[in-house]
């Protein structure tokens, strides 16, 4: 029998860029937009700068965003997907969080200036790495999470190689054989949970690295198992082993249905999941006069979402870090209360300390709802108690930003622009930046990414 390794090879081989509808160009072309950006916004970070110091490099043709110089193109994949998702305010997908243009983007631009690739072979490999991450996703659901694991480190991996292999225009074997490669170099656990710690950012560079390697050693002839899929020792038994995966499912229609024009592009600076509870947030901002009259309140939440958001609930109401605040229940909603707003700007050092946001967040619980839909659908709901006994119920019924409600092209640049001026680049330059990506696919080559090094 044909694997699923082979059924993915045979499809990407002959992928071309004229034969992807319009709604998947256009997802892929907002996430370049959105990836983009934000590679360039956290340049200046504490925990970007350990990488940079940190990360032994070679000299190359391979663009970092807002750094000087050229790279290898595994030290531009690492870093510039670590950025891009350092702020965990890159695009996802609904059903399983997976965030793929932070680890899709910096691997095929990588290696596409270091092999001097056209923006149309680059563009492709950027549209089928993206699919291959949905439908991988699709199929997971919950089931990474609850065998510890991060979607978007492992499946990310995959998707990378196969990614790579698109846009380095691989035959079938080879892409088979890089995805059996990357099941052996995907890694990411959840643990950065239990303290607000580092280790989530940088999952998306090392899928983005790692998923360069595996299609580089498949094209150079070394092989890799064609069951990685769903062999007994395989990807699924190994990072989800609560699933009964439905590999037709993964496999079925390919060129015909496209997951990546299903993609989700946050309004806010945080974890997916906070995003509805953060809307009724900022909707409630407008019915409370006085922050102080808070006397409580109390979120119904999806079983799914409580070790990510609320659990232990004494330590999501203190996050240690600004890191950690963007995977609290009670903190999102807290800024959400107070600013108005859950940006960037809302999840710095200072503002994760202050007494405000403290007191507020202290005052906020949840109770499971066994008919919450997560993870089919994302929610938000909150009952908000006055000290005089009032109350009051806000209801966010699905994902702002995702399939029912998208941000469209002019937000995704808007919040592209935020994001420059947040990172340090000039005004001048942001419309040139915004302008590059939107039209990748039409360049010739990638030198022109080199405008936006330092």
């Amino acid at each position: 029998m044909t694997s699923v390794s082979e059924k993915f090879g045979e499809w990407l081989e002959g992928l071309e860029a004229a034969s992807i509808p319009e709604a998947p160009t256009n997802g892929a072309i907002d996430t370049l937009i959105d990836t983009a950006g934000l590679s360039f916004a956290a340049r200046d970070t504490d925990y970007m700068q350990a990488l940079v110091k940190g990360w032994e490099s070679g000299e190359g043709k391979a663009t970092v965003l807002g750094h000087a110089g050229g790279f290898d193109a595994i030290t531009a994949a690492m870093i510039n997907g670590t950025a891009a998702h350092g702020e965990d305010f890159d695009n996802s997908y609904e059903g399983c969080p997976v965030h793929s243009g932070a680890v899709i983007v910096p691997a095929v631009l990588a290696i596409a200036e270091a092999r001097g690739l056209t923006g149309e072979r680059a563009f492709t490999g950027i549209v089928a790495g993206i699919e291959i991450m949905c439908r991988m996703g699709q199929i997971t659901g919950t089931g990474a999470h609850k065998a510890g694991f991060h979607p978007t480190a492992i499946i990310g991996t995959m998707a990378a190689a196969g990614a790579v292999g698109v846009a380095l225009g691989q035959n079938r074997d080879q892409i088979a054989n890089g995805f059996g490669l990357a099941g052996s170099m995907a890694a990411g656990i959840i643990e950065y949970l239990a303290d607000g710690s580092w280790t989530k950012r940088m999952h998306a560079g090392w899928a983005a690295q790692s998923g360069i390697r595996a299609a580089t050693m498949a094209e150079a002839g070394f092989i890799g198992p064609k069951t990685v899929f769903e062999g007994t020792h395989g990807f699924y038994t190994a990072f989800a082993p609560s699933i009964e995966p439905d590999f037709d499912v993964l496999v079925s229609d390919l060129g015909q249905r496209w997951e990546a024009a299903n993609l989700s592009f946050k309004p806010y600076a945080c974890g997916t999941m906070c995003q509805p509870y953060v809307d009724c947030a900022i909707r409630m901002r407008d019915q409370i006069t006085d922050i102080d009259a808070i006397a409580s309140i109390s979120c119904k939440v999806g079983e799914g979402t409580v070790h990510r958001l609320w659990a232990p609930l004494e330590l999501k109401q203190n996050p240690p870090t600004g890191y950690g605040a963007k995977f609290s229940g009670p903190y999102c909603l807290a800024i959400g209360l107070i600013d108005g707003d859950a940006g960037l700007a809302q999840f710095s050092e200072e503002k994760i300390h202050g007494k405000q946001v403290l007191e507020l967040a202290s005052k906020i619980a949840y109770d499971v709802d066994p008919d919450n839909e997560y993870p089919a659908n994302y929610t938000g709901h909150m009952e908000i108690t006055l000290k005089d006994g009032t109350t009051m119920t806000e209801f966010q019924p699905y994902l702002r930003g995702g399939t029912k409600e998208p941000l469209g092209r002019d937000a995704i640049i808007d919040k592209c622009h935020a994001n420059l001026s947040f990172g340090g680049m000039a005004n001048d330059r942001i419309s040139g930046f915004i302008e590059t990506f939107e039209t990748l696919a039409l360049q010739s080559d990638l030198s022109a990414l080199r405008a936006f090094r330092g």
